[in-house]
């Protein structure tokens, strides 16, 4: 007689979040390429996007729209606490065990219920987006279909009172995660951004610009595709003009220039004052706005 098949749960070790100020870090991949929303407003339309051999397809379901820029933070605390803990040498997993407020304030969130609440609703997102992707397979036309969080549920203890939450993550963003060469620290004033364009741009300077001198530059119509944004491209510039205005991007310099009749938006590193993020680690949050 055949055995019961074991549920994905049951095949992995829990993982509970490691305490402490831990260090930021993202994934390379999804800081090259358009995986979520820049809008807070939800979003079903598809992200299609083709670049060579890379291949990305995002779909979101109407009930609840589209994964943000914003819900990407739980993915960054995620890969903050497997990198740490591989580091330490212990032994992470696919299946994390944690509570809200070690989420939030790591993100720099606020904790009230509205704030756990966007939290719940951040994480249906990224369990009912589907990605389909060609990055890291073998062949051109194998694709790999996931979603950002494969489930996830509330912790309750004896008496029913909530205790913290449990989540599984895929393969591919796990696998990406624990390859030293995919995962960047990022600045923790990342989590300052408010605006989703600005939060993507920051994620792309970074993963381009990284720490050379003499930096990196994109023309204008090419970050548009990558953005994934539904705004046309003269509105997608004239909100890249507006932030190389303002200079928000902690750690590097913006600026726009004409090469050939075509602008481009040229981005070098800063020295960033190391007292001022520590500081940040240690702030409390009067008021997060609306984040999630």
């Amino acid at each position: 007689m055949p055995h019961p098949r074991r549920s994905e749960r049951e095949q992995l070790d829990l993982f509970r979040a490691l305490p402490g100020d831990l260090a930021a870090r993202d994934h390379q991949d999804l800081m090259a390429y358009p995986f979520f929303s820049l809008a807070k407003s939800p979003r079903i339309r598809p992200i299609d996007f083709r670049a060579g051999k890379i291949a990305i397809r995002v779909e979101a379901v109407p009930e609840h729209g589209m994964a943000t820029i914003w819900d990407a933070d739980v993915l960054i605390w995620a890969a903050s606490q497997i990198v740490e803990a591989r580091d330490r040498g212990a032994k992470p997993s696919r299946l994390m065990a944690t509570t809200p407020y070690e989420v939030l304030t790591f993100v720099g969130r606020g904790t009230s219920a509205r704030d756990y609440d966007r939290l719940k609703a951040a994480l249906d997102r990224l369990q009912s987006t589907t990605i389909a992707t060609s990055i890291r397979q073998p062949t051109e036309r194998r694709m790999h279909r996931f979603s950002w969080i494969n489930e996830w549920k509330e912790r309750a203890d004896a008496h029913g009172r909530p205790v913290g939450l449990e989540l599984i993550l895929p393969d591919w963003f796990y696998a990406g995660v624990m390859d030293d060469a995919l995962v960047l620290t990022i600045d923790d004033a990342y989590f300052d951004l408010t605006g989703g364009l600005e939060r993507w741009l920051y994620r792309l300077v970074r993963k381009h610009g990284g720490r050379q001198e003499g930096g990196w530059s994109f023309d204008l119509a090419h970050l548009h595709a990558k953005s994934g944004s539904l705004s046309a491209l003269k509105h997608f510039a004239f909100d890249l003009r507006e932030i190389v205005r303002r200079q928000p991007l902690p750690g590097y310099r913006l600026e726009i220039a004409v090469d050939a009749g075509r602008e481009r938006l040229s981005f070098a590193p800063i020295p960033v004052d190391p007292f001022a993020r520590t500081a940040r680690r240690f702030a409390v949050v009067s008021n997060p706005g609306d984040k999630l």
